[in-house]
């Protein structure tokens, strides 16, 4: 999902309350909340000797001791208007970085309105060799 049409999302339901679901259907605690908000960017060398380079918006959670916390759509808009300076595009990727028992990293697949709620709902990330042919 894109930072455009996530934010369309946002502004289509700006008072609902965010909950971010991972790939496995389990929600992160309703008290998390997006403690940062980063423009990412990635240079890298495939096994083929390819350079290659990728940027995306990441959402860092963060699961406080907080529990009252909730993050409302219209909270997180306000949080990514105060982007600008590290210029975030409207074409980025969006991912989200959660902590269950390790830090990783999952891309925001969709957003969907269920019961006044907005479910983020968390993708898979898979590795891969991008240069089979060189390999």
């Amino acid at each position: 999902m894109t930072l455009l049409e996530f934010r369309t999302r946002l502004e289509d339901h700006p008072e609902a309350i965010l909950r971010f679901r991972r790939p496995d259907g389990a929600f992160l605690p309703l008290h998390a909340h997006v403690s940062e908000v980063a423009r990412v960017e990635k240079h890298y060398i495939d096994c083929g000797g390819v350079l290659r380079a990728d940027a995306f918006c990441r959402l860092q959670t963060w699961v406080a001791d907080d529990v009252d916390h909730r993050l409302s759509a219209a909270k997180l808009l306000g949080i990514l208007g105060k982007a600008g300076p590290i210029g975030l595009r409207h074409d980025l990727a969006v991912d989200v970085e959660i902590e269950v028992g390790f830090v990783t990293q999952m891309p925001l697949e969709s957003v969907v309105v269920q019961d006044g709620e907005l479910h983020l709902l968390l993708g898979r990330r898979h590795t891969a060799c991008l240069d089979q042919d060189r390999c």
